[in-house]
């Protein structure tokens, strides 16, 4: 029994750019463990992060 032809590798182009983010914000060691108490401390931590990951790339 032959397979079917398969299209091969596609890349998922909104899956590379979730893990790529993740993979910036893992780069802020506040965010590489679990310091915070409460949620809104954390997504407050997140935030910042982002701001620091995009006014760098404004910079340039």
């Amino acid at each position: 029994m032959s397979h079917p032809k398969r299209g091969g590798f596609k890349p998922i182009a909104f899956r590379w750019r979730v893990e790529r983010t993740f993979a910036w914000l893992g780069q802020c060691r506040l965010l590489s463990k679990e310091y915070e108490k409460s949620v809104a401390s954390a997504e407050a931590w997140l935030w910042c992060a982002m701001m620091r990951l995009l006014i760098r790339r404004l910079a340039v």
